[in-house]
């Protein structure tokens, strides 16, 4: 006997590479009957149906009336007014939640509003990806062992953070509890300085050097290419984390580069073994 779909209808509203992921993740784990897809462009929706990511798709938001949980996966600047939309139209008690890279200003938009929601709403961060975007990139293994953030406000239920954090699990994410305010400062440092850092060196190679770059220069870069739209949207939201988090970074970089005017290789040494040590604990 089949056991029954812990969600029927998962709607995920944005099906680009980690909309589509979590659409692959709930179909290949049988943990969802009809995985919808919403999204804009009938382009895009029918490269995630192509795909496997989703079951069908609809370009109207009204189409979550249906859903039994609600997964908006789009950018962070339109996340807000879409979790409106979306609350407008489903059944109430419904569980929703979201994959923004930012939390704080996401979460403070929907508490304000709390007391006349019809669903029930948690933030989440799924921490995983890659620079590449699309349906054409989504995997339904990347939640495997990736850390998802689920960043319930004061006011939430107890219960409805669980649920979301079961949700998260059930597609394969190792899950963390924590307010938005600590998630936005530790991704800084983690995850939106280090974008900005990638980006400066990318920049800052002459074009004439391109040729002499090895797996160092393309490691360290990698990210700068992603999305240009849509980091500008995550730095700009998580704008003092991010620069509290950079100016860290400039003085570490100020007391490397200092060792390196002054000869002083005793110091150098101590610092590049300081960097390897902390680089090492995370393994592989």
């Amino acid at each position: 006997m089949t056991s029954r779909p812990h969600w029927p209808v998962v709607a995920i509203v944005g099906v680009g590479m980690i909309g589509g992921s979590i659409g692959k993740a709930l179909k290949d784990r049988g943990l969802s009957g009809r995985v919808l897809g919403i999204g804009r462009s009938k382009a895009s929706l029918g490269q995630a149906l192509e795909a496997g990511c989703v079951t069908d798709v609809a370009t109207d938001i009204a189409a979550v009336a249906d859903a039994d949980v609600v997964v908006v996966a789009t950018s962070v600047g339109t996340i807000p007014a879409l979790l409106d939309a979306v609350d407008a139209v489903v059944r109430p008690g419904t569980p929703l939640t979201d994959a923004g890279s930012t939390k704080a200003s996401i979460v403070a938009g929907w508490e304000a509003r709390r007391r006349s929601r019809r669903g029930r709403f948690v933030g989440s961060h799924p921490i995983a990806g890659s620079h590449r975007r699309g349906p054409g990139a989504a995997d339904g293994d990347l939640f495997t062992g990736r850390v998802t953030v689920v960043t319930a406000a004061k006011a939430t239920p107890r219960l409805d953070a669980e649920e979301i954090g079961g949700f998260w699990a059930a597609i394969g994410s190792t899950v963390f509890m924590m307010p938005p305010k600590d998630h936005d400062r530790i991704l800084a440092g983690t995850s939106h300085a280090p974008h900005l850092i990638a980006a400066a060196l990318a920049a800052a190679t002459p074009a004439s050097a391109r040729p002499f770059t090895a797996g160092g220069w393309r490691d360290t870069t990698r990210i700068a290419a992603g999305d240009p739209e849509l980091w500008a949207d995550i730095l700009l939201d998580n704008a003092a984390p991010v620069a509290v988090a950079m100016s860290r970074f400039a003085a570490a970089a100020e007391r490397l580069l200092t060792a390196v005017e002054r000869g002083d290789r005793r110091r150098l040494v101590e610092l590049l073994a300081g960097a390897k040590e902390s680089r090492d604990a995370l393994g592989s």
